[in-house]
């Protein structure tokens, strides 16, 4: 009910102002921690996995909360927050980006001949490198100008979106292997997230048929 009253309530446009610089900084905060871990040398006995591992869970994290507006709205009739999605959309391929060239570069140093033998040695490379790739354009087409561009297509396009977490999801299910809840976790909280859309979606669409049979009675009669 907390929850609810929070989301029903409309912020000003300061307050909204407010908030959004508030989670951009909040955004920032694993970064600046690596950054920091890195400079005083606080990154384990293996820095590079480490990055790797960190960046790759904001990654994810990030996507999810996105991920999460579009329900907010169906389940409670608000729209405010939606102004937040394309920020954590490019947060999310922030961290992806560092992802991946943490991978390219520190861990093998652009040797591709090395990369193409550690992608057929570990399919879960493969699953992340697509998950990576299917953002690019996302991101690309992220701004006001590509919406005008696109139109019906720009949504098209962007429901892509649920690919990317789900092959997100694979790429970390796979690289743990033996100990699955965490990845589980997020399968659960993707799924729960889809199911809310689904139901709503097919929701739609039977109110649709409903009154196109209406329609239909009211005209033979």
């Amino acid at each position: 009910m907390a929850i609810k009253q929070f989301f029903q309530h409309t912020p000003s446009r300061r307050q909204i102002s407010w908030i959004k610089s508030t989670l951009f900084l909040l955004c920032l905060v694993p970064f600046t921690r690596l950054v920091w871990l890195g400079v005083y040398d606080g990154l384990g006995a293996n820095p590079v996995e480490f990055v790797e591992r960190s960046t790759g869970f904001w990654a994810l994290l990030i996507l999810l909360a996105t991920l999460s507006l579009t329900p907010v709205r169906l389940l409670w009739g608000v729209t405010w927050q939606l102004q937040f999605r394309r920020m954590f959309g490019l947060m999310m391929f922030f961290y992806a980006s560092l992802h991946i060239t943490t991978y390219l570069w520190l861990d093998y140093g652009f040797d591709w001949a090395d990369i193409i033998k550690d992608i057929i040695k570990h399919p879960y490379v493969l699953v992340g490198a697509a998950a990576y790739l299917l953002t690019v354009p996302l991101a690309v087409t992220s701004n006001q100008y590509m919406m005008q561009v696109l139109r019906q297509h720009w949504k098209q396009l962007h429901l892509s979106v649920y690919l990317i977490a789900t092959l997100g999801i694979v790429h970390f299910w796979w690289l743990v292997k033996k100990d699955i809840r965490e990845p589980l976790f997020y399968a659960v909280v993707l799924a729960l997230l889809l199911g809310v859309r689904l139901y709503y979606k097919l929701r739609q669409m039977k109110l649709k048929v409903d009154r196109a049979r209406k329609v239909k009675l009211s005209a033979v009669i």
